[in-house]
C-alpha cells in the first residue's frame, strides 16, 4: 500500500489503523521515519531561509557598519562609550565593549549577532546561545569576524544539509519513543477491553495513530501558529485515536 495512502486512512479510520496490525512491522518502521520526515521539513525550511538570510544581512552589516573592534584574553574592546544596535529586517547586531548588555538583554531579539563586553551571544528564531570569549581560547577582530562570515557563506549548503540530518535524527528518535511509550499504553488499553494483540501489534497501531497530531502540528509550525499546551494536545489527540483504534480489535470472548 503506498504510504501516502495510509497516512491518509490514519488522519480519519481507525478501523484502517486496526487492519494494519497485519502489516509487517517493516512498514510501521518506515511510516515512523516517513512521518518523521514531513514533521521536520517546515522547521528545516524555514532554518534554511532564516540562516540565509541572517549570514547575508550579518556580512554587510560587518563590511559596511560595525565599528572595529578586538577580543583579546576573552575581553571585548573597542572605542565606543555606549552599546552600538545595528537593525536590519532579518537580523540585528549588537556590540557592547562597555559591559551594559547581557545574554538576557539579547534574547529579547528574534534574531541576533550579540558582541558582549566578555561573551558572544546567537540568537535564531528567539532561542539564545551564549559562548563566552575565554572558552574559544582565541584573540580576534571584526575582520576576523567578516572573514569567518564570508568563509561560512561558501559553506553554506554543508551546514544547512549537516543540520538537517542533526534535526532529523532527533525528530526520529523521539517519535519512535514517542511511538513505544504509546505501544505500552495500547496494552492497558488492551487488557481493559479485553481485546486480542501483541505488543508488536499494539507497536504497530501506536505507530499509525500518531498521523493526525503529526500532520496537525506540522501545518501550525508551517503556519508559524502557537498552539496552547502543544505537547498534552498530541498526547491527547494519539492516545484518543490508539484508544479507538483498539476498540476496533476482537475480543479475547469472540476468539473463542
Amino acid at each position: 500500500m503506498i504510504m501516502w495512502k495510509r497516512l491518509l486512512q490514519s488522519l480519519y479510520s481507525p478501523i484502517h489503523i486496526a487492519r494494519f496490525r497485519f502489516h509487517p512491522i517493516g512498514k510501521a518502521i518506515s511510516y515512523v521515519f516517513f512521518l518523521s520526515l514531513i514533521a521536520t521539513l517546515p522547521i528545516a525550511i524555514y532554518f534554511t531561509i532564516s540562516i540565509n538570510k541572517m549570514i547575508g544581512s550579518t556580512h554587510q552589516l560587518l563590511t559596511e557598519e560595525l565599528p572595529p573592534f578586538e577580543v583579546v584574553d576573552g575581553i571585548l574592546t573597542s572605542d565606543n562609550k555606549e552599546p552600538i544596535e545595528l537593525t536590519r529586517p532579518d537580523v540585528t547586531i549588537l556590540l557592547d565593549s562597555t559591559g551594559t548588555l547581557t545574554t538576557d538583554d539579547v534574547a529579547r531579539y528574534t534574531n541576533a549577532v550579540a558582541f558582549l563586553k566578555e561573551d558572544f551571544a546567537l540568537v535564531v528564531n528567539g532561542h539564545v546561545q551564549s559562548y563566552p570569549y575565554h572558552v574559544m581560547q582565541v584573540d580576534f577582530t571584526n575582520k576576523d569576524v567578516y572573514e569567518f562570515t564570508r568563509t561560512l557563506q561558501s559553506l553554506l549548503p554543508i551546514v544547512i544539509s549537516l543540520s538537517f540530518v542533526v534535526l532529523y535524527f532527533f525528530t526520529c528518535t523521539s517519535k519512535f519513543l514517542y511511538v513505544t511509550v504509546l505501544a505500552f499504553i495500547g496494552l492497558i488499553f488492551r487488557g481493559t477491553l479485553n481485546k486480542r494483540g501483541t505488543y508488536r501489534h499494539m507497536w504497530s497501531i501506536s505507530a499509525y495513530s500518531i498521523t493526525l497530531a503529526t500532520v496537525f502540528f506540522t501545518i501550525m509550525e508551517a503556519l508559524h501558529i502557537v498552539v496552547p499546551y502543544a505537547v498534552a494536545l498530541d498526547w491527547f489527540v494519539s492516545i484518543t485515536i490508539l484508544f479507538v483504534s483498539i476498540k476496533e480489535l476482537p475480543s479475547v470472548k469472540e476468539a473463542g
